[in-house]
């Protein structure tokens, strides 16, 4: 029977769209991407291996025209689309409707090839029966300037990553890679800790003081700061350089004892006002989320990944919850607009309505306007509690709620107030004392919403200090008046947040692949998480190291920024694909491109990339990346230039690596024991090392001990150190894990130090505890008062579900990732799948998630007690179908081959009128 054959990306989508649709239409996903580049020698096709550009999968001799291949596991799956097709009377592809949807759409016409059939490109910003029969309604054809774009990326980041990971492989270590964005974004966090690492810490004082505006004043008591001394500005952590220096002479440094000298000459110091500056607070609301806002406020928030954040929000819009979450703009449809001023009317009255809807203009280059920013759903707003939603859904889909309805309220009003406070001090200097204050009188939008903050010395927006109502020339005295030292604190690392926004503002990559670009650089492991910082691995020096001073073009932050420019205009149809990807790779009288720059460049010295000296070069101690991860080397004892070596721990920082850490690290390297003497119970000798988790005791086992036997080891505490370790600390050490007591329910409780740190153990019940000496001192009466509290979510709570995917298209059970005995997988109940190589549990999507449960489906259920024989006779008669469909499958692969390549140019040459007519 006849239908209209509608193909989307996601088994989810497929689903919700196949319910507005009804009958007459039979929606099917393609599970994302349906072809791409070879990935792999085995995957490149037998016409193309010979040629020289045959591992790019691109012919650069041709006006590089790129080789797609069908992945082995998506065969079956275009077969399936192909035999609907074949009753298909129309053809609707829905995916997305950004570049890489429209990539999508025109790849999934080329492999089908449909024949006497309409083909329209169907596209919604959100997952709702309204816009859904819209878009049904009024297709449109694909647009081949956005596919040009997006293959010149596809093209663009192929060349870049095979070209230049080679050499990271022959000069720095093998397995690594390069990327276009992703080693830019790593140049930035490295550039950070060279910061970091350069900088020295500068103390400076100022005093801190509180007055009293007297008995009529509210408030009575009020803080102030010392500002000026002689009519110089007391200095602040922004008068010094990052090594330390004050930066001008024209502020007043006051150290510590001059700062205390001079407090103790403004104790008998009689003060007045000086002035008072009074001026109106108003504040605006914030935008409507966009990709890159949303992936920053659920970070400050909600303490999600960017990834997490973009797979939450992938549930939300499949679902019909949001709209599309890749977006630049900022705009709000009316639709939009009214269903936010109806709410806002509704839950917090026509007081916080403007008298008009808010409209707000993009910031961002070249932004996709065609698209809205990120909101709830349909032209009525559910409120969070309408939703139904949970766990991580509820608290993304809320934070875009609350941010949608401030977007139309009133501003925040009020005013603020700076206050100067002078007197003169014993010894005749005259002294001023600053205040400030603010004061919200009507809140407007921040009622509904207030904005995170990345720099928490900052105030908030809602913040409020009040100050008495004083007047010029007011008598007030000081309640007290104190010295206070600081010390400049060093630039912060990046988090996931403050990287995307840095990113964004140097207009460096797209923002909806912010999230797999943090994802890539943290799998890849140049950097690693410590807390919510981004730091810089030892190994990702090296890379952009090599990268500086033999790819300067290709790792500058301008060109990657014009490269973006570039697309945009390809997109745009106002420039050509293939000159562009020319210069870039053959170059120009312009520039020097890619290709001669890897063949030329002549001998590089690999161990000069990967050695660095600690801190000043006369230490003559360097840090070496080596095979197996970094390690230091110090002068030996007969002044030889290299000698005694050390491995640097995996979780130290490079900014912390010192001279001084280095000297302690080498001479306490690992494998190497201190005696600390013979265990007084054992009568073991008990010896103390630097392994490489840190530094740890251990008991050495008699030479005749059983292979068996395993030595008693324990971790010290962060409180301890190899160089001050004694052996009765050591004794106590290895007592853990220590038998606190019987529970009043009989079950024996133990103190033990894991991996996340202290915790009591009592059957499979955990609790952490707050410091690690507790665990020597910790009695049975606190042990029991800890579990006769509540549990608390984290870490004390029991086993779950790491992450809830939504609900599986074909049982229509509900998917979890959860963590096995053999490594983490995806179940909906009935079956489990484990997670591949390239699956995270941050980045698994409910798609993927469906497609490994389906493949563990098709294999049927697993076979009991089947005997090994068995087992060999199944593979071997495998192995022979599979031989045998490999052999009949080669031949059509090179007539289908051929047949792609043929299409593919005759299609790429037609116009968006031509290849609607031929559709």
């Amino acid at each position: 029977m006849a239908h209209k054959l509608v193909i989307v990306e996601s088994p989810t989508k497929a689903t919700k769209i196949g319910g507005y649709l009804g009958k007459g239409y039979v929606v099917e996903s393609s599970i994302g991407h349906i072809r791409d580049l070879p990935q792999s020698a085995a995957e490149t096709p037998a016409k193309i291996k010979d040629k020289p550009w045959g591992r790019l999968g691109v012919d650069v001799d041709n006006g590089f025209e790129p080789y797609y291949v069908v992945p082995r596991d998506k065969k079956s799956h275009i077969t399936k689309l192909k035999q609907l097709l074949k009753d298909a009377d129309e053809l609707f592809l829905a995916t997305d409707e950004d570049r890489e949807g429209e990539a999508i759409a025109w790849h999934l016409l080329d492999e089908l090839k449909p024949k006497g059939i309409p083909v329209r490109r169907m596209v919604f910003h959100e997952i709702t029966e309204p816009a859904i029969l819209e878009a049904a309604a009024n297709p449109r054809d694909i647009d081949m300037d956005l596919v040009e774009a997006q293959e010149a990326r596809r093209i663009l980041d192929r060349l870049y990553g095979y070209e230049v990971s080679p050499v990271l492989w022959k000069k720095v270590m093998s397995g690594l890679s390069a990327g276009r964005v992703q080693s830019v974004a790593t140049r930035l966090v490295v550039d950070r800790e060279k910061e970091r690492m350069k900088f020295r810490v500068a103390s400076y004082w100022d005093l801190d003081a509180s007055f009293d505006g007297g008995a009529k004043a509210d408030p009575r008591i009020f803080p102030a700061k010392l500002h000026s001394v002689d009519g110089k500005r007391v200095a602040r952590g922004s008068d010094f350089t990052q090594t330390g220096e004050l930066k001008s002479d024209s502020v007043v440094h006051l150290d510590r004892n001059g700062a205390e000298a001079l407090a103790s000459a403004l104790r008998e110091t009689s003060y007045e006002v000086r002035s008072v500056e009074s001026k109106p607070y108003r504040r605006s609301p914030y935008a409507p989320f966009r990709t890159t806002t949303l992936q920053q406020e659920a970070g400050r928030k909600l303490g999600m990944s960017a990834q997490v954040t973009m797979s939450v929000a992938q549930r939300l819009y499949e679902n019909g919850f949001i709209t599309y979450m890749r977006t630049d703009s900022t705009t709000l449809s009316s639709a939009a607009v009214g269903a936010a001023r109806d709410q806002v009317r509704e839950l917090y009255g026509a007081e916080y309505l403007p008298d008009s809807p808010r409209t707000y203009a993009s910031k961002v280059k070249n932004a996709q306007e065609a698209h809205e920013a990120i909101r709830p759903a349909g032209e009525t707003f559910k409120t969070p509690a309408q939703t139904g939603l949970r766990g991580d859904q509820f608290r993304l889909y809320e934070l875009i709620w609350m941010r949608t309805v401030a977007s139309q309220m009133k501003d925040a009003v009020g005013h603020t107030v700076s206050v100067r406070i002078g007197g003169t001090a014993a010894d005749g200097r005259d002294v001023v004392f600053g205040s400030s204050g603010r004061v919200i009188t009507f809140h407007g939008f921040l009622k509904a919403y207030v904005e995170g903050l990345d720099d928490t010395s900052k105030q908030r927006d809602d913040a409020e200090t009040r100050l008495p109502d004083l007047e010029q020339g007011a008598a007030v005295s000081a309640a007290s008046v104190s010295a206070s030292g600081h010390e400049t604190k060093p630039p912060s690392r990046f988090t996931e947040a403050t990287l995307i926004k840095e990113l964004e503002e140097r207009e460096i990559g797209r923002p909806s692949t912010y999230a797999s670009i943090i994802s890539t650089i943290i799998n890849r492991g140049y950097v690693y998480k410590k807390g919510t910082a981004l730091v810089p691995a030892w190994i990702a020096f090296s890379v952009i190291r090599l990268m500086e001073e033999h790819f300067p073009r290709q790792i500058s932050y301008e060109f990657t920024a014009e490269m973006e420019s570039i697309l945009d205009e390809i997109a745009a149809g106002r420039k050509d694909r293939v000159s562009e990807l020319g210069e870039f790779y053959w170059g120009s009288d312009r520039v020097k491109g890619l290709q001669p720059l890897v063949t030329g460049l002549g001998d590089i010295d690999a161990r000069e990339m990967a050695t660095f000296p600690v801190g000043d070069p006369d230490s003559g101690i360097h840090l070496r990346v080596g095979r197996y991860g970094p390690y230091i080397e110090g002068p030996g004892d007969d002044g030889e230039p290299a000698g005694k070596r050390a491995n640097v721990p995996e979780d130290l920082p490079p900014d912390e690596l010192t001279v001084a850490k280095a000297k302690e690290l080498l001479a306490n390297p690992a494998g190497e024991e201190v005696v600390l003497g013979q265990h007084p119970e054992t009568g073991l000798t008990v010896v103390a090392k630097n392994g490489r988790y840190g530094p740890y005791v251990t008991e050495l086992l008699p030479e005749d001990a059983k292979k068996s036997a395993k030595p008693r080891t324990s971790s010290l505490f962060k409180s301890m150190s190899l160089d001050t370790v004694t052996l009765d600390q050591a004794v106590q050490l290895l007592s853990l894990p220590r038998v606190v007591g019987l529970g009043e329910d009989g079950v024996e409780i133990t103190a033990q130090n894991g991996r996340y740190g202290p915790y009591l153990k009592k059957g499979t019940d955990s609790r952490t505890i707050d410091a690690e000496e507790k665990l020597l001192t910790i009695t049975l009466d606190e042990a029991e008062k800890i579990y006769a509290q509540p549990k608390a979510r984290g870490r004390g709570a029991a086993t779950a579900p790491l992450k809830e995917l939504g609900n599986d298209p074909v049982s229509g059970q509900p998917i979890v990732v959860k963590a096995g005995r053999f490594g983490e997988y995806v179940t909906d109940g009935e079956y489990n799948a484990t997670l591949r190589k390239d699956d995270t549990v941050e980045a698994i999507t409910l798609e993927r998630a469906a497609e490994l449960l389906q493949e563990r489906r098709d294999k049927g259920p697993a076979k009991k007690g089947a005997k090994k024989t068995a087992k060999k006779t199944t593979k071997k008669a495998a192995a022979k179908k599979t031989t045998a469909k490999k052999a009949a499958s080669k031949t059509a692969a090179k007539k289908t081959t051929a047949k792609k390549a043929t299409s593919k140019s005759a299609t790429k040459k037609t116009t968006k009128k031509a290849a609607a007519e031929k559709a």
